[in-house]
Order: structure tokens, then C-alpha cells, then sequence
């Protein structure tokens, strides 16, 4: 069984393909189902409480502009997922921006002309940091823009000078080293 039970799915499933002929009564039975589900999904995800509606929110209007997207020859359950699971994705990314960004006020007390020069992030664990220094330079570098920068691949690949292709594979090949190096640490 997916996330969704085997009712709900023909149900959303009936109904999206419906929407997606014009009913828009069908479409506001969808949404109206979705929302317990929504929020289920993305509380577990998101660590603010204060900010679950909003991502919920996002996730529906996120639905609502990919719905051309739903295919009615496939399930409906991971299609949703997905579009749910890019929306708390996207959610996480402007946060950890945000970390990074914001300085308490007594730690900035002088500081700003250090923090001009620093280029490592912070916030990140000794652990992980010492594992992104061991990097080769183009995974680090790929992994940094995507993940703690929280830049898209277009926007890092431009940054980076490579096409989004090559960074694509840069940051998988330094996510997979990346968790060999966290893992041989907590055998040691």
C-alpha cells in the first residue's frame, strides 16, 4: 500500500481525471480529500508547526498549476507525492537560506567584516564539514551550491561554470561520497 489507501487513490484518481475534463466539482472534491492528507504529509516534514499551512498551501497551488502534468494512465498517489514532496523540498531550502543568513544580534556585534570574508557555511555539524573539506573540489563545490546554498541546478551550473548535466553528476558522485565518509566516522 502507497501513501494513499486503495479507496482514496481511485477516488483521487476519478476525480483529478475528471478536473482535468473541466469538472470542477470533482476538483474541489479532490482538494477538499487532499487537504487532511496535505497536512499529515507535510507536518511530519516540516519542523515548524507555524509554517505547515503555508507549505500545505503551496502544495495545492503546486497541484494546481502541474495538474496538465497527471498522466490518468498512472496511479495518482506518487504523482502527488512528488509534487508534495518538491513543495516541502522547496519550503526547506528557503529556510536553511534564511539559517544561514540571519546572525543572532549579540554574534554580530563585530563581526561583519569576518563574516564578509568567510565563505564556509554555517550551521553545518564538525562532522560534516570535515566530510565536505574531503571532497574533491567540483563534488564540494556542487554539493555546497544545491544543498546548502539551496540554489537550483541551472542557477549553481551557471555559478559553476559547467552545463546542469555535469553538475547533476558532480553532486551525485558527492552525495554518495559524502555518506561513505559519514559512515565510516560512526563505525570508528
Amino acid at each position: 500500500m502507497g501513501w494513499l489507501s486503495d479507496e482514496c487513490e481511485a477516488r483521487c484518481r476519478g476525480w483529478m481525471i475528471a478536473a482535468q475534463g473541466g469538472d470542477g466539482e470533482a476538483y474541489e472534491r479532490l482538494l477538499r480529500e487532499l487537504l487532511p492528507l496535505l497536512r499529515r504529509f507535510v507536518g511530519g516534514r516540516v519542523p515548524e508547526a507555524s509554517a505547515v499551512e503555508d507549505v500545505v498551501q503551496n502544495v495545492l497551488l503546486s497541484v494546481h498549476r502541474a495538474r496538465h502534468t497527471y498522466r490518468s494512465e498512472r496511479p495518482f498517489g506518487p504523482w502527488l507525492r512528488a509534487v508534495a514532496r518538491n513543495a516541502v523540498m522547496d519550503y526547506l531550502r528557503s529556510r536553511q537560506r534564511r539559517v544561514l543568513r540571519e546572525l543572532p544580534l549579540e554574534a554580530a556585534a563585530g563581526v561583519a567584516g569576518e563574516l564578509a570574508l568567510e565563505t564556509r557555511p554555517r550551521g553545518l555539524s564538525p562532522e560534516l564539514r570535515s566530510a565536505l573539506e574531503r571532497l574533491p573540489s567540483g563534488q564540494r563545490e556542487a554539493v555546497e551550491l544545491i544543498q546548502i546554498q539551496g540554489l537550483s541546478v541551472a542557477e549553481a551550473a551557471r555559478r559553476a561554470g559547467v552545463k546542469p548535466g555535469a553538475l547533476k553528476v558532480r553532486a551525485h558522485r558527492g552525495y554518495r561520497a559524502l555518506r561513505g565518509l559519514l559512515a565510516e566516522r560512526e563505525e570508528l
